[in-house]
């Protein structure tokens, strides 16, 4: 079983990098990526574990990439984490996000949220922060009913918490992948809320700027998504990729390694042969 798509507490996950290694164990992945968003802090660890384990760990990071004024996500793996030039625009990605951090904590507190940034920061427990920890923080002072209706409520574009962040372009982003000797996989294609003609501008834009593959499996996919990723792969000429985009034991329905199978009419990105 392989799982190229995870997260643990160096991002917004809810398990640390050990602990994400054992559980995907306990699971039966073979071949297992960590890959939180913006940081590859949590890859020493987690290949301790899969050492002792006996899981093939590959390093990777969600990057986030700023493109026609939205967020998009690609998925590095393979990374060489001692890379100058990834190391360099990883430093940038963090610096961007402390700086959100402290802008939602000044607009959330104008709604009751107290020592917003303080306590973020301890939640995250030296790991970065994350719009997902402001989420809980939320809830935990009774202003959400749960992460979804903080995020609906408080963290999206036109709410008190909102933050328009500018992360790096697309190229840009590209670029420090393949200069780790990684792949650049584009993330979760029908996550974003596009309508299909976005969703065939964005793959198309990703592949001109020089992307591997797509994501055609993940932990919330459904079979005609996968088709319709699957036709999109190949009038691209992209590879396919598959990864749970797990975060959390809770979402038991994004578990480590529930996810299909890549359909067998597209190639598969190379870390999965």
């Amino acid at each position: 079983m392989i799982d190229l798509h995870t997260h643990s507490t160096a991002s917004d996950g809810q398990l640390s990098p050990s602990a994400l290694v054992e559980r995907a164990a306990s699971r039966g992945v073979q071949r297992l990526a960590l890959t939180d968003h913006d940081t590859t802090a949590g890859i020493t660890e987690a290949r301790r574990a899969a050492a002792a384990y006996g899981i093939e760990l590959l390093a990777g990071a969600e990057i986030s990439v700023s493109w026609e004024r939205r967020t998009l996500h690609v998925v590095g793996l393979g990374l060489d984490i001692e890379q100058p030039t990834l190391l360099a625009g990883l430093g940038r990605q963090q610096a961007e996000r402390e700086t959100r951090a402290v802008s939602i904590s000044e607009r959330l507190s104008r709604i009751g949220l107290e020592d917003g940034l303080a306590r973020a920061r301890s939640r995250a427990d030296g790991g970065q922060i994350t719009r997902s920890h402001f989420a809980d923080l939320l809830v935990a002072d009774s202003l959400a009913r749960n992460r979804q209706d903080a995020f609906k409520r408080y963290l999206r574009p036109g709410r008190p918490g909102y933050r328009r962040t500018v992360w790096a372009g697309l190229a840009e982003v590209l670029d420090w992948i393949h200069a780790a000797g990684g792949s650049a996989v584009l993330a979760h294609p029908f996550g974003y809320g596009f309508s299909g003609a976005w969703r065939r501008r964005m793959v198309a834009a990703f592949a001109d700027a020089g992307g591997d593959a797509i994501e055609i499996c993940t932990g919330v996919s459904s079979v005609e998504q996968e088709s319709q990723s699957a036709r999109d792969a190949r009038r691209h000429t992209l590879a396919g990729s598959i990864g749970s985009d797990f975060h959390s034991p809770e979402q038991f329905w994004l578990d480590v390694g529930r996810v299909r199978a890549l359909p067998p009419n597209v190639p598969p990105a190379k870390h999965l042969i």
